[in-house]
């Protein structure tokens, strides 16, 4: 794994330091960036989201949604985790800490923040990150495509009515424009310029062209975008964080077994299905782990006045690395549980 995603959590780490230093010491920056929105939606931040976005898109070959049919068992395991049992047990989780557990510690107006941030962040599965842990465990490369392809295609149609039923059942108000516009914008948009991107770099150069010479390329663009990001998600919140630094702790509690939860319910589910290992893995990890860009654009776009609802995403990439790299040591040292599996 290359060194930026191995050392991700210390990455976002110190950029949660300089975000927050600039926003003690620098508060021109910050009042700037509150006036540069449209739709409540701030623009440095959603082009910076769009920029790590559109590179991870680009890896996602959605052809391969044609082979759905050849092994669809592997495929309706991670369809049910990531649609039908992940944001619900992140909803159930969530509300049970921030409404019950952390009730005398963590301010009600704040838990209820937490608490959108947790419901966003759980509607959002995975997608190319999952290439990186399927690759560590020997994942099947052809069908982890396809699980992410179709993730990606499910997410166009059930990110919405699933966060804003959640959101509705926690007692939230919803902004319901603002939710399609953000998916719009930090979905569909970067998904299509992506596969039309994709598709005439392939027909030009080949397909070997764009993983050797553009993927690697448009990867330092999404480290570039997913830093200045977090500087600026946390030059904006430097109150709040300075404030309640235990809360991000607090946050990661719920969060981290939420993400062990899922895993080991889609893992264990894989091999009583008698899946293969090199597919049950990458199951596993897709509903495992987040596509928190899409959560931070999401948070920051519903709520710009509630900072706490971002920042709950924001830990949901703090433990992403160290979490994902445990359950992948898991899946790595029980792979003689699918010895003699079945195709997917």
């Amino acid at each position: 794994m290359k060194a930026f995603e191995k050392y991700l959590t210390l990455v976002v780490l110190g950029c949660m330091i300089i975000g927050v230093l600039i926003g003690e010491y620098l508060t021109a920056i910050p009042d700037l960036l509150n006036r540069l929105t449209i739709a409540e939606i701030s623009l440095p931040i959603a082009i910076l989201i769009w920029l790590m976005i559109f590179p991870m898109m680009l890896k996602v070959d959605f052809s391969s949604v044609k082979d759905i049919g050849k092994s669809p068992k592997g495929l309706y395991l991670t369809w049910t985790a990531n649609w039908l049992v992940k944001p619900f047990s992140m909803f159930l989780i969530a509300s049970l800490f921030f409404t019950v557990i952390y009730r005398n510690i963590i301010p009600a107006n704040l838990a209820n923040d937490y608490l959108a941030g947790a419901i966003i962040l759980g509607a959002a599965p995975c997608t190319a990150m999952v290439f990186v842990w399927s690759q560590l465990t020997k994942g099947n490369p052809a069908y982890t495509l396809v699980q992410v392809a179709t993730n990606n295609l499910i997410l166009l149609a059930l990110f919405v009515p699933i966060v804003g039923f959640l959101l509705g059942v926690g007692g939230f108000t919803i902004p319901w424009t603002t939710l399609f516009l953000s998916v719009v914008l930090f979905v569909v948009v970067p998904l299509v310029a992506a596969a039309i991107t994709r598709s005439v770099i392939i027909t030009r150069h080949g397909l070997d062209y764009l993983n050797t010479r553009v993927i690697p390329k448009f990867a330092r663009v999404t480290m570039v975008g997913l830093l200045l990001t977090l500087v600026l998600i946390f030059s904006l919140q430097s109150d709040r964080i300075l404030a309640d630094p235990l809360h991000i702790l607090l946050i990661a509690i719920p969060l981290s077994i939420q993400t062990v939860l899922i895993f080991a319910l889609t893992y264990i589910a894989a091999r009583k299905l008698r899946l293969k290992h090199d597919v049950a893995a990458p199951a596993g990890f897709i509903g495992a782990s987040n596509f928190f860009e899409l959560a931070v654009a999401v948070a920051i776009a519903l709520f710009p006045h509630n900072p706490g609802v971002a920042l709950a995403t924001i830990v949901g990439v703090l433990i992403e690395v160290p979490i994902m790299l445990l359950l992948v040591r898991i899946a790595n040292k029980t792979k003689g549980w699918f010895n003699d599996r079945q195709p997917a």
